[in-house]
């Protein structure tokens, strides 16, 4: 099958379409049961999941569900007491290693009534809810269902995509953070409160909010961004009223101490964070150049989303850049946090199989679906972190798609 590629002024290049529908299911009933089968076999070495020598599914869902647990029986403050925390761990999880609650009160506030419910069940239910969300968000915003006869197929699409799998078997709110931002996206327009409030909403990880006033602005969608600082500074309000002034302080407290021991000096961090600043550590750069490469990228992810923002009101390129831009800017990014990338490709994906692909878009995108898969094994392999390379190839993919669409409606 051979498309035509209209983006070039003047010219028209023929390009060979391998990735069809059929083949974009394929490989996602592929990665499916390639998935089930490391489940079942993690659960089969590990005795069901119960030898202690042996790293759980859920690792970083404890440290929410621990967090509750303290809060109802004691105080929000004790989960910003790594001692309290740590003992609270061990008696619940029987934990050797120590995982602390590095998140702000709003998120304090928001997992308060997990311990209610018994772990298991509860795990079970916040990784559906998470999937589910992720998969109404990220079809909303593409328009990817409209590609497939079903709509079920192409949400197996969506929640076959890696990274869903990497935030899911760690029990992280990615899944969450990523829908949020795929559903201020879509509401922009036509529902700028429900778009301000997502946004708000997303002050449980605000370094994933960094970038959404720019875009606001660049879009002159100041509804919208009203929206969004009252919600946040709301959300805020009441969890420091809720859990008091002194978990704020420990919260920053916190922040610094783990910038200075993860971030900047944590050698096992870096070959999972697909950020400039681990590929230089990486490399043996010092943490000023790392942050100084980190600062430029981000100047330049900012550039190109407000660039995408500005030339077209497509929903789906809107989505990606802001996901694809989000990653970038962020000096501290996990693996699992790679499901927005995950709302990046389906709006690519959803454009590619609608109006036909580019050169290049095809192997770009493929390379970046199975990145989640390299950053979550790359703790045992210790590979050179490729990530940047590849989201900055997803952002390029993304500029050039928004501009020669824009020039060939104008």
């Amino acid at each position: 099958m051979y498309l035509w590629d209209r983006g070039t002024l003047g010219a028209e290049h023929r390009i060979h379409s391998w990735l069809t529908r059929e083949r974009v299911l394929l490989y996602s009933c592929t990665m499916l049961v390639l998935c089930a089968i490391m489940l079942a076999a993690w659960g089969w070495t590990s005795g069901g999941f119960m030898a202690t020598d042996v790293t759980r599914p859920g690792v970083d869902f404890s440290v929410f569900w621990t967090a509750s647990h303290v809060m109802l029986h004691a105080t929000p403050a004790a989960v910003y007491d790594y001692p309290t925390f740590a003992r609270a761990e061990a008696a619940l999880f029987g934990l050797h290693g120590f995982l602390p609650w590095l998140y702000p009160p709003t998120l304090l506030l928001l997992v308060a009534p997990l311990s209610l419910l018994p772990y298991p069940l509860c795990y079970l239910m916040f990784v559906c809810v998470g999937a589910r969300l992720f998969a109404a968000g990220t079809l909303g915003v593409t328009g990817f269902a409209a590609q497939f006869r079903q709509r079920k197929f192409a949400a197996l699409v969506v929640l076959a995509y890696p990274g869903v799998f990497a935030a899911a078997i760690v029990g992280q709110n990615a899944l969450i953070t990523a829908a949020l931002m795929a559903f201020a996206v879509r509401w922009t327009e036509r529902y700028p409160i429900r778009a301000g409030i997502c946004i708000g909403l997303l002050a449980t990880k605000p370094q994933l909010a960094v970038l959404f006033p720019v875009v606001l602005i660049a879009a002159r969608a100041w509804k919208t961004m009203w929206a969004a600082a009252i919600s946040a500074a709301g959300f805020v309000g009441i969890s420091v009223l809720v859990c008091g002034t002194q978990s704020l302080r420990a919260f920053i407290v916190g922040t610094s101490l783990a910038r200075e021991l993860v971030l900047e000096n944590r050698v096992l961090y870096w070959p999972s964070s697909p950020t400039p600043f681990a590929a230089l550590r990486l490399a043996d750069a010092s943490a000023g150049m790392a942050y100084a490469a980190q600062g430029a990228v981000a100047l330049i992810a900012a550039t190109a989303a407000c660039y995408v923002w500005r030339c077209t009101d497509d929903l789906r390129m809107r989505a990606a850049v802001i996901a694809v831009a989000t990653l970038l800017a962020n000096p501290y990014v996990w693996f699992y946090e790679l499901t927005w990338l995950g709302v990046a490709l389906a709006c690519l994906a959803a454009c590619g199989l609608e109006r036909g692909w580019r050169r290049g878009e095809q192997t770009v995108l493929v390379l970046a679906w199975l990145l989640p898969v390299y950053e979550l094994f790359n703790r045992l392999t210790h590979l050179p972190q490729i990530g940047p390379m590849v989201l900055l190839l997803v952002l390029l993919v993304i500029v050039r798609r928004a501009r020669l669409d824009t020039e060939v409606t104008a």
